[in-house]
């Protein structure tokens, strides 16, 4: 910290450089900082390996054109993935508050985006974690000396129907629900408990955690790759999964798929990387972390109960408070999952995937973040917080991404996907029933109404005219970390008051003088 200005002053009681104060201790102690700097990386290098990718991205890589898919995915991450990506973790390293109080600080009436994220994140904590569910259940399986899946001699007859017998038993329909599968409900349960331990003293556990779930997925990850390059018949089956088929390329939904799985890859939008910043310490190098570039559930259910205590510190950082909030979400998501765990459960699962935690919803509010930090907030005034924090200022291309080129791409994505929308259907077969797409939309509505519900809220309860509600309410919070230019401005004006440091008396906690009121001879 020294290095960033070289001038340390002891009387404001916190060893903190004297024109850039970004945060009281006492605050900082009970929200917790990652013990080093490893910490941090090892989890935003988790999000890598998340299912996003493991799951998903293969199957998009070969529906969309095998290796010709990289190149709408690689111009996607350049002008949307890294832009957002280096926002949401500087936004929260600079204000060192979760994913709903960051925004109110920035701005008030863009607080509806926090709000947005975190609804994504509920919606996405019930239904993702069902996935590990079934994984831990194959795992079961795989201690029994004869795989169920190696042979035919089973209830559900060959082993490649073991998923959709055996796993999910899976009914006709939505509008068949059926019954619960306890042996699935108690793989559920196991995910949870993991998942709550892995958080529940917060940083604190979370940071030490990381050294094991952030690096084994990669060591596992090159163990198949070598296991399966050796097999017979690898390099053909390499060359009929990446082989380039460019003529997919003039197909739009290529494009909106990579634009969509950009989001997915690296967890943009949903509050997780705010939350993970927010307890970086001030002088922290983010930028360096882009250059790096799902420590999965337990990050999603990190980034709510963050944005849920620094929304409601007096309650929630109390003793043993936050660990008994951790529990509430625990219960909650997974009593709600158990719904996706019944014979009709895939249709459900695969209605909060299509629509509550989609593309469409991240997109919309991509858009309004990269408005709201370069357009309302001010694309220089974060560069020189930026600048401030890191100690030198990023290049130009992020700065103008941020401008131009990631708020229009995420709306001509957004755009398109609500012009070629089609409705959705289980296996290309099964169409939902009328209420079914009504619940779809009701999910997909359910963050993206926050945005704009929140302005009409604001702008309606505000007081004076329209342009003075809107100018008191895009203006950021006076308790944000000063700038060493606003810093020297404050000091010409207490050199112009011809008072000296110890005329004014010592500085508050904060690191600001005290401002004595002048006679007036009006």
């Amino acid at each position: 910290e020294k290095g960033m200005t070289g001038k340390m002053d002891p009387s404001n009681g916190l060893n903190r450089p004297m024109d850039i104060v970004p945060n009281t201790e006492e605050k900082m102690k009970d929200r917790g900082q990652w013990s080093n700097k490893l910490e941090f990386v090892l989890s935003v290098a988790g999000e890598i390996i998340g299912l996003g990718n493991v799951w998903r991205f293969p199957y998009l890589c070969y529906k969309n054109g095998g290796g010709a898919f990289f190149i709408p995915y690689l111009i996607f991450l350049a002008t949307c993935g890294i832009p957002v990506f280096f926002l949401e973790t500087a936004l929260g390293q600079y204000t060192s508050e979760g994913g709903v109080t960051c925004w109110r600080k920035i701005s008030p009436l863009f607080e509806g985006i926090g709000y947005a994220t975190q609804v994504i994140v509920a919606l996405l904590n019930i239904y993702y974690i069902i996935v590990l569910a079934w994984g831990i259940f194959y795992l079961s399986f795989s201690f029994s000396w004869n795989l169920p899946w190696s042979s035919c001699n089973n209830t559900w007859n060959t082993g490649v129907l073991i998923y959709k017998r055996r796993v999910l038993r899976i009914s006709s329909g939505i509008d068949d629900i059926g019954k619960l599968h306890w042996d699935m409900a108690l793989c559920l349960l196991l995910a949870w408990i993991m998942c709550y331990f892995c958080i529940w003293k917060g940083v604190k556990s979370t940071g030490k955690v990381v050294y094991f779930t952030a690096t084994f997925p990669y060591v596992m990850l090159l163990i198949l790759l070598i296991r399966g390059i050796t097999l017979p018949g690898a390099s053909r089956g390499i060359q009929f999964y990446l082989y380039p088929d460019l003529g997919r390329l003039v197909d739009p939904q290529v494009w909106m798929d990579a634009g969509t799985q950009i989001f997915f890859s690296y967890a943009i939008c949903l509050g997780c990387l705010t939350a993970l910043g927010s307890y970086n310490k001030y002088n922290n190098n983010c930028y360096r972390v882009v250059e790096l570039q799902d420590q999965g559930q337990f990050v999603c259910v990190e980034s709510l109960v963050t944005a849920v205590v620094d929304m409601y510190p007096s309650v929630f950082r109390r003793k043993n408070r936050r660990e008994l909030l951790i529990l509430a979400v625990a219960i909650f998501s997974f009593l709600m999952g158990l719904i996706m765990l019944t014979e009709g459960g895939m249709y459900v699962f695969q209605l909060f995937d299509y629509y509550a935690a989609s593309g469409m919803c991240l997109l919309f509010v991509a858009i309004f973040e990269t408005i709201c930090i370069a357009w309302i907030y001010g694309v220089d005034r974060f560069y020189d917080n930026i600048e401030d924090m890191i100690g030198y200022r990023p290049g130009p291309y992020i700065k103008y991404c941020w401008l131009f080129l990631t708020p229009a791409t995420c709306f001509g994505t957004f755009a398109f996907s609500l012009i070629k929308y089609t409705p959705l259907k289980y296996n290309n077969e099964y169409v939902y029933p009328w209420w079914g797409y009504t619940l779809g939309w009701l999910l997909a509505l359910s963050s993206m109404v926050c945005i704009p519900l929140w302005v009409i809220y604001k702008m309606g309860t505000a007081k004076g005219t329209l342009r003075e509600r809107f100018y008191e309410l895009a203006t950021p919070s006076p308790d944000l970390p000063k700038t060493r230019r606003e810093q020297e401005k404050l000091q010409v004006v207490f050199a112009a008051d011809e008072d000296s440091p110890h005329q004014r008396g010592a500085p508050t906690k904060d690191g600001y003088f005290p401002v004595h009121e002048k006679e007036s001879h009006c």
